[in-house]
């Protein structure tokens, strides 16, 4: 009951999170649009979050527009007049174009309002890694002061990799930070690591289909391939920690076995803790030269109540500070790589090195990347991270997205030959089958995981 407790505040953390972030994302998307056609002087009929068919949760009337919230997820919309757009409101194509229809507007504004939204979606992942930048610096842990070596998952071991190895450089070159390590290997197609192992220095040689397999991982969040071995000093004691006979933990013990079972690391240590779950434990400690053992208690969750020194306190992290001014220019490259790195996995996919089973996901994938309890700076990230890839989606020249409405506004202004209503109808009728296609598609597979 307890654990069940401790999940649905998980899930919920998770969704208030995702429901945040994704109303940000849409609501500011929306007024990329919706700005320039009012100070283009096109009349704007309904600015909506979420979708709407049949009733909505919340609307109201300002002017001549029509805000409200809607009641499936799955994005947002403003309906301009004199467009094709989701509403396929064509009665309104049926008499002549007045001069407060977006189709009365030249094809430049047109065009600027069609693109509005992934303007904005750009803008708004420079604003945030800025801010992210400024506020909180940025800290990487390069690779060769990984003191302790890695713990490796079996992908890892089955190229090569052993327990306790150190990831040196990848193609000779240095890795600035430990975090880019399964990326560089998925997106950049290395051909060899460099490993120590004891005194022993060698090349892994990588095989072909690695970033495949990678992909495929369906336990990468609790099973990474690779992960920093960090010892168990504790470094402070909470008040739920419950001792027996006279002993204590304090700050500084090392642990270094359970149950006179040895236990070294830190991943070792929350694995072998949960079996013990709600039950007093012997708990070794080295306590500078001396090494002690104390009777405590491990709660139904699986915890001593003690808090563990974290690796920036362990490690020779790098961290560097910004002012505002020398964050904007960081906050940029951020936002380039971070496009850069998925464009390099859409290319994955389409070269089927990836399955795009292994790799989509709806909302529901999505929402679990969120931590299970509040991170304004990891919420801020994956803000920037999914503004760029709302971004990069709506810019695809696929009918009924941004990218298709502004792809046959280019066809207009190069050939002077604009499209006709009834092309654009269906377009935008193709568009939504092949974007609600791929949404439940999407859908599917994730509750095939989730099921599986």
């Amino acid at each position: 009951m307890y654990i069940n407790a401790i999940d649905l505040v998980a899930v919920g953390m998770k969704t208030a999170q995702f429901i945040l972030s994704f109303s940000i994302l849409v609501v500011l998307h929306e007024l990329g649009h919706f700005i320039p056609a009012r100070l283009f002087k096109t009349r704007v009929e309904k600015f909506y979050l979420f979708f709407n068919p049949g009733f909505s949760l919340w609307k109201k009337k300002i002017g001549e527009t029509e805000y409200g919230i809607g009641w499936i997820p799955f994005g947002g919309y403003v309906k301009i007049s004199g467009m094709i757009d989701e509403s396929m409101d064509k009665d309104q194509l049926k008499t002549a174009p007045e001069d407060w229809e977006l189709r009365s507007k030249p094809a430049y504004q047109r065009l600027i309002v069609m693109l509005g939204g992934v303007i904005v979606n750009i803008l708004l992942a420079i604003v945030i890694f800025i801010g992210l930048s400024w506020v909180y610096g940025d800290d990487n842990l390069p690779a060769k002061n990984v003191t302790y070596g890695f713990h490796v998952n079996d992908i890892a071991k089955s190229i090569g990799l052993k327990e306790g190895d150190k990831i040196l450089t990848i193609d000779q070159k240095e890795i600035e930070d430990i975090g880019t390590i399964e990326a560089t290997l998925v997106l950049s197609n290395p051909k060899t690591i460099q490993v120590q192992r004891g005194d022993s220095l060698f090349d892994l040689t990588i095989p072909s289909n690695l970033s495949t397999t990678l992909a495929a991982n369906k336990k990468a969040a609790t099973n990474p391939f690779i992960v920093p071995r960090i010892p168990i000093i504790i470094d402070s004691v909470g008040k739920s920690a419950v001792t027996m006979d006279g002993g204590l933990f304090l700050k500084g013990d090392t642990l270094i076995a359970i149950n006179q079972k040895e236990v070294k690391y830190r991943l070792d240590f929350e694995n072998i803790k949960k079996k013990y779950a709600d039950s007093i434990v012997t708990v070794t400690l080295l306590r500078g030269a001396d090494t002690i053992n104390v009777k405590a208690f491990i709660n139904g969750s699986g915890q001593l109540g003690v808090f563990l020194r974290v690796p920036t306190n362990l490690f020779a992290t790098v961290h560097k500070e910004f002012n505002f001014f020398q964050a904007i220019p960081f906050g940029i490259k951020k936002t380039y790589t971070t496009l850069d790195n998925y464009i390099q996995g859409i290319k994955q996919i389409f070269t089927g090195k990836v399955n795009p089973n292994d790799s989509l996901g709806s909302l529901i994938s999505i929402g679990n990347t969120f931590p299970s309890f509040w991170d304004w700076e990891r919420f801020w990230t994956l803000t920037g991270v999914f503004s760029i890839i709302l971004a990069f989606m709506n810019v695809l020249p696929i009918p009924a997205l941004d990218g298709g409405h502004a792809l046959f506004i280019l066809f207009e202004m190069i050939t002077g030959r604009k499209p006709s209503d009834k092309f654009m109808e269906y377009a935008q009728i193709t568009g939504m089958i092949i974007m609600f296609g791929l949404m439940f598609y999407a859908l599917g597979l994730d509750f095939w995981r989730l099921f599986k």
